[in-house]
This record gives structure tokens, C-alpha cells and sequence, in this order.
């Protein structure tokens, strides 16, 4: 059976509030002004540190590494303690996660969060039992769009990196899966920069309603094409 593997932040789970909060709390924490909801959204895909450096781009302020390091490092603090104070499931996720493990799928979170906060977010949103594994962006020592990452994720959750999809929100994760060789599902409710129709994904869905069909249909058209390489490969051998 397939490996269903999702993104985090923007596909899982709404985090963009906690997500701001903290970015803003942070900023005023250091004397800067805070940024806007509509602007800051976009930014999350980039993970914190993206945020922060894009926060300050936006404000003229230029900081060395050493200080954008020190923020990174509030930022974290900040966001540990206020994870999931208004972070939530999208809707339909919980329905959609029974369906998929009901059909046999196996489930698994791959973020460029680090690790620990990924599964204290899910253990606050009572989750985590869900997946067979999470893996952040320390788990292996490699993030997104590096491949490595996906499949090692899947080989964590006891899946095979090659009977896998991806569920994302993000150019990353799009990249990661084309990286890994693997089909994706995009949500178009994330934090991306850019209208996640023009990356292509294989599938794009608006509700976690429409995501068992989803990932069926491209089920069946691996399994078509794993049938069709395993009859290739044996004529060539007869």
C-alpha cells in the first residue's frame, strides 16, 4: 500500500496565526515594527527564518547572521510556548486521514519544521497517533526540496520511497516530489508566493474532502505503471 506523506504548515494545519503572532511578537521584541497578516502569510512556506529575513527586507533592515540568528532563536522560544493557541486542522482533514488509514494507506508528516515543534503542534491538535512517522528539518540532517528527505521520511513510516505521495502546498514540496520521483497532490488553501496551479502538481485539490478520490486516482495510474515496467522489464529478459 501506498505512503501518503504531507507537508506541515499551510497543508495540515492553518498555522499562519500562531505563526504571525510569533513573527511579530519577536520583531517588537527588538524594537521593529510588526508586518501585516496579508503580507506575512505568503512568507511562511520559507520557514522561520525566511520569515524573519523577509520581514526585515520589507522594512530596508539589513542584519548581519549573528542577529538574525539571536531572532531565529526568540522566534522559536516564543513559538514553542504559543504553538497551537490559534493553529488549526484545515477543515475536513480529520475525515480524510480516517478514510485514507481505513483504506490501509500509510500516513506520515515530512516538514521543514523542526522536528520537535512538528509533534508538539500535532500532540497539542491530538494528531500525531495519526502518522507513522514525522520528521522535521533536523530529523535527518537534510530538508526540502532535497529528496533524501522524503524518502527516508517514508522509510521511517516502514514504506517503500517509491509507492509514496506527496501532499503539499508549496513549490517545495512540488520540487521535493519530483525530486523523489513520486506523484503530488497540491492544496490550494496554503502559503505559497504563487498560484500553486502554475507549478503543475499532478493533483490539485481545494478540500480535504476531495482528497481520497485524489490519491485513489493516482494510485491506480502507479499501479498501471509499475504493472506496465514490470511486463517491460521481463520481455527484455525472455
Amino acid at each position: 500500500m501506498l505512503t501518503i506523506v504531507f507537508d506541515l504548515d499551510g497543508t495540515l494545519i492553518d498555522t499562519a496565526p500562531d505563526l504571525i503572532d510569533t513573527l511579530n511578537a519577536t520583531l517588537a521584541r527588538h524594537g521593529l515594527s510588526g508586518v501585516s497578516f496579508a503580507a506575512a502569510r505568503p512568507l511562511i512556506g520559507g520557514g522561520a527564518r525566511g520569515m524573519i529575513e523577509n520581514a526585515l527586507a520589507t522594512k530596508g533592515r539589513a542584519c548581519t547572521t549573528a542577529e538574525v540568528d539571536r531572532l531565529y532563536e526568540d522566534f522559536v522560544a516564543y513559538y514553542a510556548e504559543h504553538i497551537a493557541d490559534r493553529s488549526r486542522p484545515f477543515p475536513h482533514l480529520e475525515t480524510a486521514l480516517d478514510r485514507l488509514s481505513g483504506e490501509g494507506y500509510r500516513l506520515a508528516v515530512c516538514t521543514n519544521k523542526l522536528e520537535w515543534l512538528a509533534k508538539r503542534l500535532l500532540d497539542a491538535l491530538h494528531l500525531s497517533s495519526r502518522f507513522a512517522a514525522v520528521c522535521g528539518q533536523d530529523t535527518f540532517g537534510v530538508q526540502k526540496p532535497d529528496p533524501r528527505m522524503f524518502r527516508l521520511t517514508v522509510e521511517r513510516a516502514g514504506g517503500d520511497p517509491l509507492r509514496a505521495i506527496m501532499v503539499g502546498d508549496s513549490a517545495t514540496d512540488i520540487r521535493t516530489a519530483r525530486g523523489a520521483g513520486v506523484p503530488v497532490v497540491a492544496v490550494d488553501f496554503g502559503y505559497t508566493e504563487v498560484p500553486i496551479a502554475s507549478l503543475k502538481p499532478d493533483r490539485l485539490i481545494s478540500s480535504f474532502a476531495q482528497l481520497p478520490a485524489a490519491v485513489d486516482d493516482l494510485g491506480r495510474a502507479k499501479n498501471i505503471m509499475d504493472d506496465q515496467d514490470f511486463i517491460g522489464q521481463k520481455s527484455r529478459t525472455t
